[in-house]
């Protein structure tokens, strides 16, 4: 019998767990606050004190520290992929690794993972499905961001 070649060999990386995350998702984001300019902070503000249908995307950690990723109701995909919404240009990142969604109904915005290799991890524990709220860590390969929405309905929501 052959031995596969070195091509045809490929590895699951664990990625979360590895540190601890904030004591909650509101401390995170205080971290965040406290570490970012005034300009941004003016951004998460705006983000923040805006419609439930909104939401941000910062990357705190990782390749490309700083990056913001506006979502909207029609919500974004992530990936490696030219094609994702949110572009992580890693190869620890899947084509398509993770899609989010808003959910009218909740008024939430809901992550879910698509079948990536190294999974997506919210506050270090690999998920399927999330509902994200304000502060919440994803990591998606070596990239830890932040998930940042606003907090008021939008008109016509109960």
């Amino acid at each position: 019998m052959d031995s596969p070649s070195k091509s045809e060999l490929t590895t699951t990386l664990r990625l979360g767990g590895n540190e601890p995350v904030a004591d909650s998702a509101s401390s995170l984001l205080s971290e965040l606050l406290d570490s970012v300019s005034e300009s941004e902070k003016e951004t998460v503000d705006q983000i923040l004190n805006g419609p439930a249908d909104k939401a941000m995307l910062l990357i705190h950690k990782g390749p490309a520290k700083g990056s913001r990723y506006l979502i909207t109701r029609q919500g974004c995909t992530i990936g490696r992929s030219n094609d994702s919404e949110v572009f992580l240009d890693d190869v620890t990142v899947s084509r398509k690794h993770a899609a989010i969604s808003f959910l009218p109904s909740e008024s939430v915005f809901e992550i879910a993972d698509s079948n990536s290799l190294n999974g997506t991890y919210i506050n270090s524990q690999n998920i399927e499905k999330h509902k994200l709220q304000s502060g919440d860590q994803v990591q998606v390969g070596k990239f830890h961001l932040v998930f940042i929405t606003g907090q008021k309905k939008s008109i016509g929501e109960k």
